[in-house]
């Protein structure tokens, strides 16, 4: 049914969450008195993300039968011929983001239900996470890079707000000031590349901008010999990298676990962190025409994928190993998209989304399960108390480590794939760091898998931890992931207590990880034919005659089976193996190997401990820099010109003429009255001469 789509039935896709968090969140507060209750406020947010859902279903079923949209919807204002509007391109990649962004949103709305069902701001939460799922579709939906800013921007906000959730908490104000300010600096670059795009192109509109790129190839930077089109592309992405947390602005997603669990399924691995790829993927005619974007793009996203990898493996807080896998996730799609091969990072978006999510939703099953305690050192055994948990997790980690016929096998070999066929500058360290990452990713995953499902149970016990463990903090900030802040509760220690046993969660938390393992297992198989060598994004997505890598993919490709069969032969399917035996070995069979590993090679530690001390570097040179800076404005600006200058100076200067002034205001006639002699007598000195003549 080829045609245009209903721009009103589009419409209300971002509408639906809009108005369900406005009844959430103006309705069911303080703000209006709270007129509604917690049951109105939950079935007004799930409702709207439900009917986002199925009009996005749908439409990905028209889109893929033909139909499309691409215009606008209203025309804010118009400035010097400039048009600023709010429009709709919906072709294959919008529909698929916004499938994908409306399931993890609705399986996160009905988790929520469950796992925030004893907090205080339950209707604050709802709306904020439906909030969060409108701003996200205007930027995938968007035709025009002001509505796209509009997103970019809304989604960062309403981060800001999820992260520091429970305000009351200083570490989770921390982590949202510093989301915030790191992903200003991205922004920053963002707007700059929007800004050259404009001033040259003179639109804002995507198509109109793309018609014009093989003018502004030739252009160059007034003043310099760079090229116009390689500066605004590189600094588009500098606004990915703040918002898909790539090295060096990756430090704020972390420090993003201490807002709920449902916020780092829904934040961290589906939606605004993935923000960056699409954007990179929807600019790919731009992105094509500057080799030397492409050559920073892989190299950071290589950077990224292998030494944020690392990092995962020390950690003992079940939330920070997971995002720490997120990290290096979204730098496997960095390097796809430096591979030209965009539809592989998008695929990869695609897959990661659901895997991601359901190991997120099932790290705060077990930590349901286990009180509230989010040491997984402190676990052990729950795969016989929480079975749906276990299995579920069990099926994301093997989709995470790519797992063949799993989804995230077939996306993640083609970006190893798709980089071995490239020939760009930096694919060799981009080669190797996601061949090294594979055996990394094993480790780390399956380290967290064992040591929370199988071996000793080590719940309902005073733990006095191995060196090598107790040098891990158990959790930097001292806090469990329900708000409870160590030093105002009644116990010193988060979890069971003795004699007490895990447990299963109750159906709206489980329900979730059956929803979003299903596709974890299955939809790479089924996706990856259409997606990456069928017509899926054909006029959607632009590749340069002169990046082949995505036609070597396709020589290579014999369908899904095929391809699974083949890895077993491959070199990243044993580095998988490796990785997974590896910490079986040493979790399960042999746990001195890893006090062996920290007494050997403890500065290697304490500098993945420290993250590579980039928190301490942004701590001494940015943050005491600003420091410098604005204590010198202050004493220097503020205090000397402004305050002792300006103000009192300028005080001190009438005080002193006034002083002066004073002397002749005496108050005595006789004073006065010589002073008036005086002056007439030098009135009649000064114009005696001008009466003779």
């Amino acid at each position: 049914m080829a045609g245009t789509l209903n721009a009103n039935l589009l419409l209300a896709v971002p509408l639906a969450p809009l108005a369900g968090a406005a009844v959430a969140g103006l309705l069911g507060t303080k703000f209006f008195g709270n007129v509604v209750g917690r049951k109105t406020a939950t079935a007004a947010t799930i409702l709207g993300v439900l009917v986002a859902f199925i009009i996005s279903a749908f439409t990905l079923n028209d889109v893929i039968n033909g139909a499309g949209f691409n215009g606008t919807i209203y025309n804010w204002m118009t400035v010097a011929g400039m048009k600023m509007e709010v429009g709709f391109q919906i072709d294959s990649l919008s529909a698929m983001m916004m499938c994908v962004v409306t399931f993890v949103s609705l399986m996160v709305h009905i988790y929520t239900i469950g796992y925030m069902a004893e907090d205080e701001g339950y209707n604050r939460f709802f709306s904020y996470i439906s909030l969060f799922t409108f701003s996200m579709l205007m930027l995938v939906m968007s035709n025009n890079f002001l509505q796209l800013f509009f997103g970019w921007e809304a989604v960062g906000l309403v981060s800001y707000l999820l992260i520091g959730f429970w305000y009351t908490r200083p570490t989770a104000i921390f982590a949202n000031m510093k989301a915030f300010l790191v992903n200003r600096v991205g922004d920053f670059g963002f707007i700059l590349g929007i800004g050259l795009l404009l001033a040259y192109a003179g639109s804002m509109n995507y198509q109109e901008v793309f018609a014009k790129r093989e003018a502004l190839a030739l252009l160059t930077l007034p003043g310099t010999d760079w090229m116009l089109l390689s500066v605004a592309c590189i600094c588009l992405f500098i606004g990915a990298m703040g918002k898909s947390a790539q090295f060096p602005l990756h430090v704020w997603l972390p420090d993003s676990m201490e807002g709920p669990t449902p916020i780092s399924a829904l934040i961290h691995a589906a939606t605004m962190v993935t923000a960056g790829i699409f954007m990179v993927s929807r600019m790919s005619p731009l992105f094509e025409l500057s080799d030397t974007a492409l050559s920073f793009i892989i190299v950071i996203g290589s950077i990224t994928a292998l030494f944020m990898g690392f990092l995962g493996i020390i950690q003992n807080d079940i939330k920070r190993v997971v995002a720490y896998s997120t990290l290096s996730q979204l730098g496997y799609m960095t390097v796809a998209l430096g591979c030209s091969a965009y539809s592989v990072a998008v695929f990869h978006l695609m897959t990661h989304a659901f895997f991601k999510a359901l190991l997120f939703l099932g790290a705060g099953s077990v930590i349901i399960g286990m009180h509230h305690d989010q040491d997984i050192r402190n676990m052990g055994g729950l795969r016989k108390y929480m079975p749906i948990t276990w299995i579920t997790s069990l099926l994301g980690s093997l989709a995470l480590i790519g797992t063949p016929f799993f989804s995230g096998f077939y996306s993640k070999d083609s970006i190893i794939e798709a980089v071995a066929e490239t020939h760009i500058a930096g694919a060799g360290f981009a080669h190797f760091a996601v061949l090294a990452g594979v055996f990394v990713t094993a480790f780390y995953s399956f380290r967290m898998y064992f040591l929370v499902f199988h071996g000793e149970e080590r719940f309902g016990k005073a733990h006095a931890h191995d060196d090598h463990h107790a040098a891990a903090a158990h959790d930097d900030h001292g806090h469990d992931d329900h708000g409870h802040d160590e030093d105002h509760d009644d116990h010193a220690h988060h979890g069971l207590e003795p004699g007490q046993k895990p447990h299963e969660s109750p159906f709206v938390v489980w329900f979730p990880l059956v929803a979003l393992a299903i596709p974890s297992v299955i939809i790479g198989a089924l996706a990856i034919g259409p997606m990456l060598f069928g017509d899926f994004f054909k006029g959607v997505i632009f590749v340069g005659e002169n990046h082949h890598a995505m036609e070597e993919l396709a020589h290579e490709f014999h369908g899904p089976v095929a391809m699974a069969i083949h890895s077993l032969t491959s070199l990243p399917l044993w580095l998988a193996i490796l990785g997974v035996a590896s910490s079986y070995y040493c979790y399960m069979i042999n746990p001195r190997v890893p006090a062996w590993f920290y007494d050997k090679f403890k500065f290697l530690h304490t500098l993945l401990d420290n993250k590579y001390y980039m928190d301490k570097f942004n701590e001494a040179v940015f943050a005491g820099g600003a420091r410098v800076l604005g204590n010198g404005l202050w004493n220097v600006g503020d205090k000397t010109l402004i305050d002792g200058l300006l103000v009192n100076g300028s005080a001190k200067l009438v005080g002193w003429f006034s002083t002066l002034t004073r002397l002749a205001q005496t108050g005595y006639i006789y004073h006065y009255a010589f002073v008036m002699i005086l002056g007439i007598l030098g009135f009649l000195v000064y114009f005696l001469p001008f009466w003779h003549a």
